[in-house]
């Protein structure tokens, strides 16, 4: 039996309500123009949730049982298959759709209304905090137009032809962990100066063992908590402003799809511990000044206490096609950072690479006829 699901609808009026990005706690309804905040309407959902459950369960007491001498079509699900898929009912339309156990928020094919999927929160935790989304759809697209202007290796057609053939808002899960720390850093610097003695151009390096140790306290280091989603993008487009985080609640996802996470925090900290050492290092590094050149030999970090929190952060996701190749673009839904990766030129490539050789050659030649000649009098003196 398939689950029935709650979208949100204006309870003046009865329109499908989403939330619009960068309205913060407010949501207005864009048929009768009145508005309600997020915990109004989270009432207003557990109403619907509870009322759409006794409907189904009234539907279902009436339906009349027939036995039809038919050949079947299809097979059964397998174990693996149940864990994986799961049927929702959508209450505004009665379409029945299919979704991964991953999916919390999505809308429906049929009728395009903002769906919850009910039970989704059952077997694991629930987000502390969401980032609600401060870009539309319309800013994703402008994101991309502006995204590939100037790229001078990019096939002439493309830029021309580009269009974006798919954009999902989505909430990606996050752990956010804190953490005090106590580092200490051995470093190894050098002091060269340089000055000419009668005939001779000296080069004089003098070595040093530098010891820093300090506290530390991070907040918010990320982790992408879904393994769907390639960390190195993600990374790409951080950093987001934690401090516009709010409690987590399922009505800024109306709209949006939204994934839980398949990554668990303890699989997430030894990632989020990298970059703390990292970022020790960094800080220490910085704080040997005054040498020419500085290298950590060794690094020690003790982690004394830290929390962690589960938070939903907003990307959009933007795809498009290049002969028959698909191209997959990620924006911070946030900020408006986009990454992606674009086609490449072969033709215009060999040309680059051509004069860029051309232009470095008789740079190249010039430098090899100066040595010769400096070596040619350091022998002869």
């Amino acid at each position: 039996m398939a689950d029935t699901s709650v979208n949100y609808k204006c309870p003046s009026c009865g329109a499908p309500l989403a939330y619009t990005p960068g309205k913060g706690n407010q949501i207005k309804c864009e048929y009768c123009e009145k508005a309600f905040t997020a915990e109004e309407l989270e009432q207003f959902y557990a109403a619907k949730e509870s009322s759409a459950a006794e409907a189904q369960k009234a539907k279902d007491s009436k339906i009349e049982k027939k036995e039809y001498e038919m050949e079947a079509a299809g097979g059964a699900w397998d174990a693996e298959e149940i864990a994986i898929l799961k049927a929702m009912t959508c209450s505004s339309c009665g379409a029945e759709i299919v979704c991964d156990n991953n999916t919390l928020a999505t809308e429906c094919v049929y009728c395009g209304n903002p769906v919850m999927v009910p039970g989704r929160y059952e077997s694991q935790l629930r987000p502390d905090m969401v980032i609600p989304f401060q870009t539309t759809k319309e800013d994703a697209k402008k994101a991309f137009a502006e995204y590939h202007k100037g790229k001078w290796l990019l096939p002439g057609n493309f830029a021309s032809n580009a269009r974006v053939e798919a954009i999902q808002g989505m909430y990606v899960p996050y752990w956010l962990f804190d953490e005090n720390i106590e580092a200490a850093g051995e470093f190894s610097a050098t002091k060269t100066r340089y000055y000419t003695d009668g005939d001779y151009d000296v080069t004089e390096t003098d070595h040093y063992r530098i010891l820093r140790n300090g506290r530390m306290s991070f907040h918010n280091v990320p982790v992408d908590g879904s393994a769907k989603m390639d960390n190195k993008w993600m990374e790409s487009i951080e950093p987001f402003d934690y401090s516009n985080m709010v409690p987590f609640t399922t009505t800024y996802m109306a709209g949006f799809l939204a994934d839980r996470y398949d990554v668990t925090a303890s699989e997430a900290l030894p990632d989020a511990e990298i970059r703390i050492r990292e970022s020790a290092d960094g800080v220490l590094s910085d704080s040997v000044e005054g040498y020419s050149s500085c290298t950590t030999d060794a690094l020690n970090v003790v982690c004394t206490n830290g929390k962690q929190q589960y938070a939903m952060a907003p990307i959009w996701i933007l795809s498009t096609k290049y002969q028959d190749k698909p191209y997959t673009f990620i924006m911070n839904g946030q900020t408006g950072k986009l990454v992606g990766e674009l086609p490449v030129d072969e033709n215009k490539a060999k040309m680059y690479w051509g004069l860029a050789g051309l232009i470095t050659l008789p740079i190249t030649y010039y430098i090899c006829k100066w040595l010769v000649i400096l070596l040619e009098s350091i022998f002869e003196d």
